[in-house]
């Protein structure tokens, strides 16, 4: 049987809607039209965000249509200066056409959620059919699409009204693209309803023609009243602590209007409410704008017990303890916000964490200091809480029936013992190890420095391993002895959670690290198998780049060459003068400061991290790879491995 062709003609070009009608999930949820119903909706809410409608309303129709309608200034008709088509027509249907990237002074929108740029196109391209109707200069137009394509031109109907303007869409999702084509309402009426809580003032409505339903939400003191709400029928704890701030025009940090909303709840028991958002968009699995608001309110409740001598001796207060009975709702406010994923539910902005953390902390300690005494209740809630995970670690705390070994000398241990929290970096060099010992968190984290390459152990003998020194150290600090992979391990003894290889980003930092992925894999496959083995990822470059409209100075951490060419395009697009930003290459992590190292690598909060999991199809596939690369017998394989799959290589010189 002769294999398939592969030549010229085998490579697809896919264009327009395309990829997104092969390859729905990667743009979308594809379990209800849901989500792609909140892209034309977040588009409303963006409007109104810009101060620009103060309506939103939403119709299930009983044709299984839904629409969604605002009093904005509605979708420009006009042909675009470049493309030559009407507008309206190209933002649905083109990917990454829109008017949220520009960030200069004279930008359509300063702050906007939908800034993936394939918003509404992803929408139009699942739909059989999307009719948009818009109102705007003293004129009504109307334009049709179905199957993602133009059926009905844009063309003028009539006059509308004097002064209406806004925009409505109905979209016929297509039931080919989802597991159930019909939306969840309950889902869809908290969404509407979080926007009239986000959106002090702005009346948001839901109509169900079925059943003749209609839902209106209004709130003037918007989050404050949801929080209280969510929370009625338990005790809370003192008065609910409310906060806001935007930066002002000469901040030199952040840019004029970033800033935050927040309300926090701190209850004796039941359960807890925690939603955050980013210009409105709801984000469900948190982000670097959540980890700001725990640690501002860390940061001052910590420095208000110390202040007041409220600590116990041998108490030490962490971020859970003040946040574990908190419940809070964040609205945060980003000029260039950047998430996790195409759907949007985390959100990865690293400058938003100081953000934040700044402004909640200076609230927080002017509040608790106005108000002693709720200040001593929320410092004694944390304390109980600090006194209660002490015990509870003690009580897990592992002990080796053979007595406490001699850690290695170059370690820099952590205090904490619980391994469920503490961490070692494994850290390329003696200069690096240094950085990383004065940035680390030193409650959590430790450092074992390594000097030189590890030794190659794929073929050394488990009773030989502890002649390397390095060998010999990290066994020894992890407390799990050497094992293979059909032993019986006790792994009681580790002594950290998480094992983590902290190496250059470069070649060498890369040799290194599958060095100690080889000795993990061949000598210790239980704790990659238990998912105690990661990789982080330090940036090769950082961006510094120039104040550009309403866009301060800032710097920009990248991983590869890939990610530089996009921040480049970014800033590019947000109007930077080509040429005006400066890029540095960090030739080692030993170049990096610790605030850098920090910021980048070690917070948990905004470093990446790689868990170490077997590839496809499995353990044994993977052992086998590592044997081809690793064994001093295979040289003839690797050697034609190495000129079958050279071209792939990225050479980094």
């Amino acid at each position: 049987m002769s294999s398939p062709r592969y030549d010229e003609s085998s490579i697809q070009v896919l264009k327009g809607l395309e990829p997104v009608r092969q390859r729905p999930g990667m743009y979308t949820r594809t379990d209800d039209p849901l989500h792609v119903i909140q892209e034309v909706l977040d588009n409303a809410a963006d409007e109104a965000l810009a101060g620009h409608a103060g309506e939103i309303a939403v119709t299930l129709h009983e044709d299984g249509s839904v629409s969604v309608q605002d009093d904005g200034r509605g979708i420009p008709v006009g042909p675009h200066p470049e493309e030559a088509l009407p507008v309206v027509e190209l933002v649905f249907t083109r990917l990454h056409a829109g008017g949220k990237f520009s960030k200069t002074g004279e930008a359509a929108y300063a702050f906007a959620g939908g800034l993936h740029g394939v918003g509404v196109a992803v929408t139009n391209a699942l739909a059989r059919r999307l009719d948009v109707t818009v109102w705007r200069d003293g004129a009504e137009h109307h334009i049709s699409f179905r199957d993602g394509r133009v059926d009905q031109p844009l063309t003028r109907v009539g006059n509308a009204r004097r002064r209406r303007s806004g925009t409505r869409i109905r979209v016929w999702p297509d039931p080919a693209y989802f597991d159930s084509p019909a939306i969840d309402t309950g889902a869809l009426a908290h969404v509407l309803r979080s926007k009239a809580v986000l959106m002090d003032g702005i009346r948001v409505l839901l109509r169900i023609e079925k059943t003749g339903e209609e839902r209106r939400w209004c709130y003037e003191d918007g989050l404050r009243s949801y929080l209280e709400q969510a929370l009625e029928g338990q005790e809370i704890l003192l008065p609910v602590f409310e906060g806001r701030h935007t930066m002002p025009a000469d901040d030199e940090t952040y840019a004029e209007g970033e800033g935050a909303h927040w309300v926090v709840a701190w209850t004796t028991e039941g359960g807890v409410l925690r939603e955050s958002y980013v210009n409105l968009i709801a984000t469900p699995a948190g982000g670097t704008h959540e980890a700001g608001l725990r640690d501002g309110l860390f940061q001052a409740l910590r420095g208000f017990a110390e202040l007041h001598g409220l600590l116990p001796k041998g108490v030490r207060l962490m971020s859970e303890d003040v946040f574990a009975r908190a419940s809070f709702v964040l609205s945060a406010r980003i000029l260039d916000p950047q998430f996790q994923g195409q759907i949007k539910e985390r959100l990865n902005s690293r400058d938003a964490v100081r953000l934040v953390s700044g402004i909640v902390r200076n609230a927080l300690e002017l509040w608790l200091n106005a108000n002693v005494e709720h200040g001593r209740a929320l410092a004694d809630l944390a304390i109980r809480h600090a006194q209660a995970r002490t015990r509870a670690s003690q009580r897990v705390q592992r002990r080796k029936s053979t007595g406490v070994a001699v850690l290695p000398g170059k370690l820099t241990d952590c205090e904490s013992s619980d391994p469920a929290r503490t961490e070692l970096f494994l850290v390329e060099g003696d200069s690096a190890g240094g950085s990383a010992k004065m940035g680390r968190d030193k409650h959590f984290q430790a450092i074992l420095p390594l000097r030189g390459k590890v030794l190659n152990s794929w073929e050394v003998e488990r009773d030989r391993l502890f002649a390397n020194n390095e060998i010999h150290d990290i066994a020894v600090a992890i407390g799990v002895d050497p094992h293979g992979a059909q032993d019986e391990v006790d792994l009681s003894g580790l002594r950290y959670g998480r094992i983590c290889i902290l190496s250059d980003a470069d070649v060498d930092g890369a040799h290194i690290q599958v060095l100690l992925l080889t000795l993990f894999l061949r000598h210790f496959p239980r704790l990659v198998e238990a998912g105690h083995v990661h990789v982080a990822r330090p940036p090769l470059f950082r961006l510094d780049v120039p104040a550009a409209g309403k866009r301060p100075a800032r710097k920009l951490y990248c991983l590869d060459q890939e990610e530089l060419d996009a921040a480049l395009e970014r800033v590019r697009s947000e109007g930077v003068r080509e040429d005006s930003w400066r890029i540095s290459r960090f030739k080692g992590l030993g170049e990096m400061s610790a605030e850098q190292l920090w910021d980048t690598t070690l917070n948990p909060d905004t470093r990446r991290l790689l868990p170490v999991v077997y590839g496809e199809p499995g353990q044994r596939a993977t052992r086998e790879r590592f044997d081809m690369l690793m064994a001093r017998g295979e040289s003839a394989r690797r050697r034609g491995w190495i000129e079958e799959k050279g071209n792939l290589a990225v050479v980094d010189v």
